[in-house]
C-alpha cells in the first residue's frame, strides 16, 4: 500500500512539473524565445510576467543599433510609468565586491583563497542605456534606470559609489527594488508609448538574426582582445619601472 501511494506522488509530482513547463515556456514565447539569452535572463523574464507585468511591457535580448553600425546588446527592459528600467543580468556565486568608480569588479571565493576580476557591470549597463536613450531620443528624455542583478550562490558583500539612477541586487531582491523605483520616481509623459513599444521590440527581434549576433560577438571578442593588449604593455611598463627603480637603489 505503501508502495501505491508512493507511486502516486512520484507521478503526480511529474505531472505537475511537465504542466509547470510547459506553463512556462507558453508565457515566456509571449515575449522571447525559449533558447534566447541564458537561463538566468530566462528566469528574471518569466519572474516579471508571473507577477502581472503585461508581456507588451517586457522585453528580452535587445540588440540596439549604434551609429558607428555597432550593437548594444541588453539583456531585459521593462518599460514602466516612470521610465525604462535596463536590467543588465549576472550569475556569480562566492563574495562580491564592486565600487561604481571602477573599472572592474571583484569575485572572491573558497573564503578569500580565490579572487577574480570582472568588468564593472554598472560601466556596462551604462553603456547599454547611452544608446538605448540615443534610439530614443525623437521620443523626449526617457528616463532609463538601470538595475544590475545578480542571480546564483553569490552574496553582495559590499557596493558603494553607485551612479545616480543605479541600483545593484541580488535576484531575491528584484521586485523590491522595482517597487522602490516606481514609488520614488515620478510618473513621465511618453509623447508615443506605441512608437517605443515598436522601437524596443524591433531591437529584440534584432536579435533573432544569426549575422548580427555574430556581429556583435565579434565586437566583444575585438574589445577585449584590445582591452587585454593594453593591460599586458601596462604591466610590461610597470615591470620596467620596476627593474630601472631596483638598479637605482
Amino acid at each position: 500500500m505503501l508502495g501505491i501511494v508512493l507511486l502516486v506522488i512520484i507521478v503526480a509530482f511529474a505531472v505537475f512539473q511537465l504542466v509547470r513547463l510547459h506553463q512556462d515556456s507558453k508565457l515566456l514565447r509571449s515575449v522571447t524565445g525559449p533558447h534566447r539569452g541564458n537561463r538566468s535572463e530566462r528566469k528574471l523574464i518569466l519572474s516579471l510576467l508571473y507577477s502581472g507585468r503585461s508581456s507588451n511591457a517586457v522585453f528580452h535580448d535587445l540588440y540596439v543599433p549604434r551609429k558607428s553600425g555597432t550593437y548594444s546588446q541588453i539583456d531585459a527592459v521593462l518599460a514602466t510609468s516612470v521610465g525604462m528600467i535596463v536590467f543588465e543580468v549576472k550569475d556569480y556565486s562566492g563574495w562580491i565586491f564592486g565600487d561604481g568608480r571602477y573599472e572592474h569588479w571583484t569575485q572572491v571565493l573558497s573564503y578569500g583563497r580565490e579572487k577574480y576580476r570582472f568588468y564593472n557591470p554598472v560601466r556596462q549597463n551604462a553603456a547599454h542605456i547611452k544608446a538605448l536613450k540615443e534610439r530614443l531620443k525623437h521620443l523626449g528624455n526617457i528616463p532609463c534606470i538601470s538595475v544590475v542583478v545578480f542571480y546564483g550562490n553569490c552574496e553582495l558583500k559590499r557596493i558603494s559609489n553607485l551612479p545616480e539612477d543605479t541600483w545593484v541586487a541580488s535576484a531575491s531582491r528584484v521586485f523590491e527594488v522595482i517597487n522602490d523605483i516606481e514609488e520614488c520616481y515620478p510618473e513621465v509623459r511618453i509623447k508615443d508609448k506605441w512608437e517605443v513599444v515598436r522601437i524596443l521590440k524591433e531591437a529584440s527581434t534584432l536579435g533573432e538574426q544569426r549575422e548580427v549576433r555574430q556581429q556583435h560577438r565579434d565586437q566583444v571578442a575585438t574589445y577585449v582582445n584590445q582591452k587585454r593588449k593594453r593591460y599586458r604593455s601596462f604591466e610590461g611598463l610597470k615591470f620596467r619601472f620596476v627593474q630601472r627603480f631596483l638598479l637605482i637603489i
